[in-house]
């Protein structure tokens, strides 16, 4: 068997053969404290329960650290918890399984005021019990489910075989070891197969166990082995879960439960947990003892199938009738009477009083039909409401039947994904006390409201595509300009979701759409043949402008507006300029040359005075 863990880890505490409510004392290095039977140093408490305390103790003789449970003090004059003390020491020291916590010696321990006060030594196990880790809230994963099962299994497939029926099989009753290993502990109930007097009919038994109860013991009916499968089934079925298989107000309404009504499939709680871990668990869960496993052999092999990925053999049985109220009972007691007539009794004398006795039993039998008839009903007890949040609507019904309420649904649209298809509020709330037959309201959360993408978005403008969302139900809508399509102006490029996806109407939908901008080339040193073939292209109109620069060769483009890398739309018109030549200027010291100016300006007229005869103004 795997024994890995698949749950967090916690940090271990060391546990004697008990499940103890409190056990929270760590474990010291070394023991102090008076001596046990001549042997046992004794130390720190590790845990009290109903009956008895667990201390951490020495072994002086074998050098090994063990654990001591004594009957608690104010219980030692008890006989009946003596008896009970006793039994367990005895049913467990027989026993000797790597699955079972072993005891290693017994005996009796004079206490101050001079009581024989019993013990029981036994081995010392590191580790959580399962209700321990079951109260953490850690998710136990269904195939260490039945890891952990096999191993309660394989204990009582020995103990059985020995002849001894636990009869108290229950998360606080199974440790883990560090290592994963089970640990089946507390035969303090336990019995002889053969013990025909091996019935659960104190309603004290019946409280203290309830939720694990197998309904002959609910009925205080004789045990077998088979009752061990049906607690083990409650066991596996907290694992798989994280609750028992039924919930009630008291004990007395959990072991009704256990008798009369059928536990919801784990699978409505947990979707991971297949069909045939569904057949296994409630195979096990059975009321009838014939219709269970027969032996904890046969529910390990099943697991071990279902492990190996085979599938279960087992069938469940067609569901038994619930018994008739009258004869559920769980702790029965049968008041029998009976009439004695006098035979001797003359015929004579009795036939006038038997005259009076039917006209009083006439008159008698009028006044109990007039009482009953008159008298107002009594309120039926009322029960309480049990948690639902979180069930699945089928599982939540079915608690509500098991307490005898009806349901009607509700839908609401939430948010929360984690939720969704689950009950997120009842009306009552839990706790409250109300009439059998009472309506509980259970509001399922149905998810987000959700929408398909319209089609057709792409190639529409932006008013479009945003006007086709809103029309779906969609009001988070974004909008990013694409600089670089070459598609008109406000034309949509894309939407994300895409369209025919049905997507939560609050979620946000992008749409990409063209800005209809184009960005301005570096056209400076280009010829004016490139740069029409550009405009042409981005859609643009050109300007043409020259100036007068050495910068760039004439002809050559100089700089435009918008400049290189500027934004402007389709149709703008862009100005550019070209180089032209300087014009070439006249030493001042030479006479002016007669032949008209290569430029297409006229040159500068000679000033008034000066040397030289005149230059007539050239033409272009």
């Amino acid at each position: 068997m795997d024994e890995t863990n698949n749950f967090d880890e916690q940090p271990t505490r060391p546990i004697g053969g008990t499940g103890p409510d409190d056990a929270t004392t760590p474990r010291r290095a070394a023991a102090s404290g008076p001596l046990l039977g001549g042997r046992y140093e004794v130390g720190g408490l590790l845990g009290r329960g109903g009956m008895a305390e667990v201390r951490q103790a020495y072994d002086t003789r074998l050098g090994r650290p063990v654990a001591v449970k004594q009957l608690r003090s104010d219980l030692a004059t008890d006989p009946t918890f003596q008896a009970r003390f006793r039994r367990e020491a005895q049913s467990a020291a027989g026993l000797n399984h790597p699955n079972i916590v072993s005891v290693y010696d017994t005996g009796e321990e004079l206490n101050a005021d001079g009581v024989a006060v019993p013990y029981i030594v036994m081995e010392l196990v590191e580790g959580q019990t399962l209700r321990d880790i079951l109260r953490d809230d850690r998710k136990i994963l269904p195939e260490r489910a039945l890891e952990i099962t096999q191993g309660v299994l394989d204990a009582l497939a020995y103990s059985h075989k020995n002849g001894i029926v636990h009869r108290d099989i229950k998360p606080a009753n199974v440790m883990l070891t560090p290592t994963g290993q089970v640990k089946v502990m507390d035969f303090g109930i336990a019995r002889a197969v053969a013990d025909t007097s091996a019935t659960m009919t104190q309603t004290a038994a019946v409280i203290g166990t309830a939720q694990y109860l197998s309904p002959e013991q609910a009925r205080g009916e004789t045990v077998d082995n088979r009752s061990d499968i049906y607690s083990a089934g409650c066991v596996l079925y907290e694992l798989l879960t994280g609750r028992p298989p039924f919930i009630g107000d008291s004990p007395v309404s959990v072991a009704y439960q256990h008798v009369r009504e059928q536990p919801v499939p784990p699978s409505q709680f947990d979707p991971l947990v297949t069909p045939d871990v569904d057949t296994i668990t409630l195979k096990a869960l059975s009321k009838d003892p014939a219709d269970r496993y027969q032996d904890a052999r046969e529910m390990r092999d099943d697991i071990s199938r279902v492990l190996a990925g085979e599938g279960a053999t087992a069938v469940l049985p067609a569901p038994s009738p619930a018994p008739d109220a009258d004869a559920t009972r769980l702790n029965p007691a049968v008041v029998e009477t009976e009439t004695v007539e006098d035979e001797e009794e003359p015929k004579k004398s009795r036939r006038v009083p038997i005259i009076i006795g039917i006209l009083a039993a006439l008159v008698l039998a009028g006044l109990v039909a007039g009482y009953f008839l008159l008298r107002p009903a009594p309120a039926p007890a009322q029960v309480a409401v049990p948690a639902l949040n979180d069930f699945t609507p089928q599982a939540a019904e079915a608690q509500l039947r098991n307490v005898g309420l009806n349901s009607r649904i509700e839908t609401e649209r939430g948010a929360d994904d984690n939720t969704v298809g689950r009950v997120i509020g009842q009306d009552p709330p839990e706790g409250t006390m109300v009439n059998p037959g009472s309506t509980v309201t259970l509001t399922v959360n149905e998810g987000p409201e959700k929408a398909e993408i319209p089609a057709g978005l792409v190639g529409s403008s932006r008013d479009e595509a945003r006007k086709a969302l809103e029309d779906a139900g969609f009001s988070n809508i974004s909008e990013e300009a694409d600089d670089s399509s070459d598609a008109p102006e406000n034309e949509v490029l894309s939407v994300s979701p895409a369209s025919g996806q049905s997507v939560p109407v609050s979620d946000s939908v992008t749409l990409r759409y063209s800005s209809g901008s184009v960005e301005i080339p570096n056209w400076v040193g280009s010829t004016r043949e490139r740069v029409e073939a550009d405009a042409r292209d981005l859609d643009l109109r050109i300007d043409w402008q020259t100036e007068t620069t050495s910068d760039q060769p004439p002809g050559l483009v100089t700089r435009s507006d918008p400049g290189a890398g500027k934004s402007a739309k389709r149709g703008d018109t862009v100005t550019v300029w070209r180089a032209e030549a300087p014009q070439p200027t006249q030493p001042t010291d030479q006479a002016p040359d007669p032949s008209p100016s290569e430029s297409d300006e006229p040159s500068e007229p000679e000033p008034t005075g000066s040397a030289g005869p005149p230059t007539s103004e050239p033409t272009e």
